[in-house]
């Protein structure tokens, strides 16, 4: 544990910070894997979801802009493949 007052909020600055960045990257695994299982119908709909979380944790900083670039052409890739 730490000892120094400064080291004490550091902690727990590091906690809510992990904390919430585990959220956002649940949050960009969840749409990704709706727009995988979604039917062709929905799956436009889904995708746009989709890239929409990827550039609000790319905004948050949970992920850089290069990593959502290449989930987001994955994922439009994979789209076209499948429709």
């Amino acid at each position: 544990m730490p000892q120094k007052k400064s080291a004490k909020k550091r902690l727990r600055q590091n906690e809510k910070l992990n904390a919430r960045n585990r959220a956002v990257r649940s949050r960009m695994a969840t749409a990704v894997k709706k727009v995988q299982s979604s039917p062709a119908e929905e799956r436009e709909q889904a995708l746009r979801a989709a890239v929409s979380v990827i550039d609000k944790a790319v905004k948050v900083g949970v992920i850089k802009k290069a990593t959502a670039d290449r989930k987001k052409s994955r994922l439009m890739k994979a789209g076209q493949q499948v429709a």
